[in-house]
């Protein structure tokens, strides 16, 4: 297998590929370069190499996609542009197999993301094996990306000095280094606090102490294995629908406007910086829109 030292180089081979086998235009052609470039700084970010590539971190890539607001016909054509990448690197010797061949292409149309009911949230959270020691942990993270509405990136990088039980809030850091505020459901806050509990038990790495969510080797988890945690307890409780992170994210949101809540106000849970990208929930429920937002979410009528 040939070894991977440049990547930039790499690219150049892959445009070469591009224009003098595939025959592609040039504005063609560099639309597949920034679509190849949109996921190699994914990657820089995840600290994933390319070779450890997998299915589930390009669903991941996509999901990301979905939730800064890039449409489906976008998103179709950059999985396009992923998978013929991949072919390329197979096909001139440095990867051995293609981990994009069952990457599905989102349909072209607007659409809302799968959604999960409460039963079936609740039935993950009953999924989740309390006989681990990451088990509290786990119930923790899915009422957090649930109750709060997070990114699984604002997850993983959530800080204990940013939580604040007390008053019923959290502040994340979301899209662009901005910060915002996020009311905090009873679940949410006494299962971060069970959390807490057993995080006081572990070994936490040098420079890790302040983040919220830990490995059971005290380092930090990354967007992947929070990916394949939501994966696994979905399957566990039996629910046959493809969901991620972000269908937790989504169904927070879903729940909240069918209840009643503010758009504007969803909005500003999410971190959407445009109201357009919060409007593809507005089919669900056109009823009467009221303000605040805590009074509709399931888990904030729970004892």
């Amino acid at each position: 297998m040939r070894q991977i030292n440049d990547i930039e180089r790499v690219c150049q081979e892959y445009d070469l590929y591009l224009m003098m086998e595939k025959g592609m235009a040039d504005n063609t052609r560099e639309s597949y370069r920034r679509d190849v470039d949109k996921l190699l700084g994914y990657l820089a970010t995840e600290g994933v190499g390319l070779r450890d590539v997998t299915i589930d971190t390009l669903r991941m890539f996509l999901g990301d996609l979905h939730d800064v607001g890039i449409a489906e016909r976008s998103q179709a054509r950059i999985v396009a542009g992923v998978r013929s990448f991949f072919h390329f690197m197979v096909m001139e010797g440095y990867l051995d197999a293609n981990p994009s061949e069952l990457l599905e292409t989102p349909r072209i149309g607007v659409h809302l993301p799968e959604v999960l009911t409460v039963q079936e949230i609740d039935d993950m959270i009953a999924a989740v094996d309390m006989t681990k020691s990451e088990g509290q942990r786990d119930r923790a993270i899915i009422e957090t990306l649930y109750g709060c509405g997070l990114r699984v990136s604002e997850l993983v990088n959530l800080e204990i000095s940013k939580v604040f039980p007390d008053e019923g809030y959290l502040v994340v850091t979301g899209k662009g280094n901005k910060e915002r505020m996020v009311p905090m459901s009873d679940t949410s806050i006494a299962e971060i606090a069970s959390w807490m509990e057993d995080r006081e038990l572990l070994s936490v790495k040098p420079g890790e102490e302040n983040r919220l969510f830990l490995n059971r080797r005290g380092g930090r988890l990354t967007r992947e294995r929070i990916f394949q945690i939501v994966k696994g307890l979905a399957e566990a409780a039996g629910i046959r629908k493809s969901i991620s992170p972000h269908t937790l994210r989504h169904s927070f949101a879903t729940h909240l406007l069918e209840g009643g809540a503010n758009l504007r106000a969803i909005q500003q849970m999410l971190g959407h910086e445009s109201i357009a990208t919060t409007q593809i929930y507005l089919h669900l429920d056109r009823g009467a829109l009221r303000e605040d937002i805590l009074m509709f979410h399931p888990r904030s009528h729970r004892r």
